[in-house]
């Protein structure tokens, strides 16, 4: 009975998810329905408009040619009226066989229980649900009734209207993802050299597979496309999927969509948790600056103990796929909006937070400070960080610190200790982590030159951390692993790793004493 359980539980969410695709697509259908009169509507109203102009010589044109699109306009919805019913008359079979599924989980006795299940296992065989094709039959276009009398004025007797092109398809596995652009390439079914260009639409979204009507952003059209490939370079992966379509135009008309694809474009995406920020940090969208007047009239100079509190955190799931490869599924967690997830931080450790805390996998973002700050660190904390800890300064913190006060100086830095960093310091700087690997890199983010690798074990979860005094950071996240990383980092790994790393066991390095050490009061900074 046990099994059959089972088995009635896979068929119910079988069900279940059938019904869902059936709302969806009967939501698609109506849309499309309506689309079909608004076109239809257009292309008369284009047709009749050409009809004026040459009324004398094209009325009994005119009559023939507005036929033709009231035969197609009652064509296509009558098909995709017949789909809507049919549709509609197999939500309703579904809806009444999962009901029945769903009371036939509470038959105790086991031969009706047996009995129940046969039957709605022979019922779903043979449900509508299952026979439908998930496709319209009739699209809204209708520019294939479109007309352009700039050449027929001479032979209106011979006016027809004009070839459209068919749908482009587009080519799943030349489609790629990768370094934050997205290559898409398509291909015509048949060869038409009266193409002139193509229009390229996209539009993000976090549902996998087909686009919904509803409850979606707005398509971006990128048109005059000469060739059958276009790159999206720049953008930022604030969402799990982005839709594409394609249609060719020629010199008249544009003709069907593409069957839209589905591309992954999972990327580390956080902000800063202004709920751990120091008082005298002022978080913005994607920014933190230093304000000497955040803790005016606060006691912000309190010293005591750690706070040995931690945030409490959410874990968001991975389970979306897509046509193309994505990368190692990656765990991360946000933190609650809400206030009082942790303390703030107080004292002389200006420092935040971010909001999301990496679990597992490979991530990456880049932080550009203002050009006049005077001092900065860029790293990873342990959530757990005391409020009055100073970022590298414990033995749960790691980064990158930059002083440009009195003594410029730029280091890496761990558990107290400090190793000097002989290179440029860069307009902006990215960061990486392994965590499984255990490994955190800080980059030149403009050429990809390696500043410094930190490799430890890490045995909780990390979040990213900033310090600022004296000026701002601008945080950029949505981004994947850049390509030239990976390639470095696989490199390096196969060789057995970077030399330039401070080690959480390496007693022999000495702490160099940096200005980051001694930042003054927000007192001392005050009027």
């Amino acid at each position: 009975m046990d099994s059959q359980k089972d088995a009635l539980q896979r068929i119910i969410a079988t069900l279940a998810n059938k019904n869902e695709e059936l709302h969806n697509f009967i939501e698609m259908l109506n849309h499309t329905l309506g689309r079909v009169q608004v076109n239809s509507t257009q292309v008369v109203s284009d047709l009749e408009e050409e009809f004026d102009t040459l009324y004398s010589m094209l009325d009994e044109m005119k009559e023939s040619m507005t036929s033709a699109i009231k035969q197609e306009t009652v064509r296509k919805s009558h098909e995709l009226q017949n789909q809507l019913t049919q549709s509609s008359s197999a939500l309703e079979s579904a809806e009444e066989l999962l009901e029945f599924a769903n009371t036939a989980l509470h038959i105790t006795d086991e031969g009706e229980f047996t009995k129940a299940a046969k039957q709605i296992k022979d019922r779903v065989t043979m449900a509508p649900a299952f026979r439908l094709t998930m496709k319209p039959k009739a699209t809204d276009n209708m520019t294939h009734l479109m007309v352009d009398f700039s050449h027929e004025r001479q032979v209106l007797q011979g006016l027809k209207f004009l070839p459209v092109p068919r749908a482009p398809e587009i080519v799943l596995g030349d489609c790629v993802v990768m370094d934050n652009e997205v290559t898409v390439t398509w291909r015509m079914p048949v060869e038409d050299s009266k193409i002139d260009h193509y229009i390229l639409e996209y539009r993000k979204t976090n549902h996998e597979g087909l686009p919904r009507v509803k409850d979606e952003q707005c398509w971006e059209v990128l048109d005059d496309i000469k060739t059958t490939e276009h790159t999206l370079q720049g953008l930022r992966f604030d969402s799990k999927f982005m839709n594409f379509r394609v249609r060719a135009c020629n010199k008249a008309a544009a003709g069907d969509y593409s069957d839209p694809v589905t591309l992954e474009t999972r990327a580390f995406n956080f902000g800063f948790d202004s709920t751990s920020s120091h008082l005298n940090l002022k978080v913005e969208d994607g920014s933190v600056e230093w304000d000497p007047q955040g803790g005016k009239g606060l006691d912000s100079k309190v010293k005591g103990k750690e706070n040995k509190g931690s945030a409490h955190f959410t874990n968001l799931k991975n389970m979306s796929r897509s046509g193309t490869p994505s990368p190692k599924r990656t765990s991360v967690s946000r933190s609650p909006a809400t206030r009082g997830a942790r303390d703030r931080f107080t004292g002389e450790s200006y420092t935040v937070l971010g909001d999301t805390c990496i679990e597992s996998g490979q991530h990456y973002w880049e932080v550009k400070p203002q050009k006049d700050c005077k001092s900065y660190s860029v790293g990873l904390a342990y959530r757990n960080l005391g409020k009055f800890d100073q970022l590298g300064k414990t033995n749960n913190t790691w980064c990158i610190h930059v002083n440009n006060w009195l003594q410029n100086s730029f280091a890496a830095k761990h558990n107290n200790k400090a190793k000097n960093l002989d290179v440029p310091v860069p307009d902006s700087i990215g960061v990486y982590c392994d965590f499984d690997r255990g490994q955190l890199s800080f980059y030149n983010a403009e050429n990809k030159q390696l500043l410094h690798t930190f490799k430890m074990k890490f045995t909780q979860p990390v979040v990213p951390a900033f310090m600022v005094w004296c000026g701002g950071l601008t945080l950029t996240s949505g981004l994947q692993v850049p390509s030239a990383v990976r390639s470095f980092q696989k490199t390096e790994n196969g060789l057995g790793g970077s030399n330039s790393s401070i080690s959480q066991q390496d007693p022999s390095v000495s702490c160099d004493i940096c200005f980051y050490d001694k930042l003054p009061s927000v007192d001392a900074l005050l009027p």
